[in-house]
């Protein structure tokens, strides 16, 4: 796991910005196709299928899972598609933490939480 120093993590965050808003906006194309998979997985099951736009929905699933592996790459740890959320591993006072931002917030980091206490546990830095 990478450790990220408070300056490491804000030089990256334009890129992961970027990055995240690209899966933001994946996502909901993927979530737009929910109903026609549900059913084509219904019908799969009784031996039929398929799925209108079923090509576009592999290609927008499969650049979702590009996106997210490029953070992973990066080290950053992306926890909610939606929000935009992401944490940044770092050290703290001897322990590992994650420094927290989500899009809408501001071009620092200005958040850290425990491990085990997520986004609920936020603290300012």
């Amino acid at each position: 796991m990478k450790l990220f120093s408070l300056e490491e993590a804000n030089a990256l965050l334009p890129t992961v910005r970027a990055i995240v808003v690209s899966i933001q906006r994946t996502h909901s194309r993927v979530l737009s196709y929910r109903e026609a998979a549900r059913h084509a997985a219904e019908g799969a099951e009784l031996g039929g299928g398929g799925m209108p736009g079923g090509d576009r929905y592999v290609a927008r699933l499969s650049e979702l899972s590009s996106l997210t592996g490029q953070l992973d790459v990066l080290g950053v740890q992306l926890k909610d598609y939606n929000r935009g959320l992401i944490d940044f591993p770092s050290l703290r006072d001897g322990r590992v933490v994650l420094l927290c931002w989500q899009l809408g917030e501001g071009e620092q980091l200005e958040w850290w939480h425990d491990v085990d206490t997520g986004f609920a546990g936020r603290q300012p830095l």
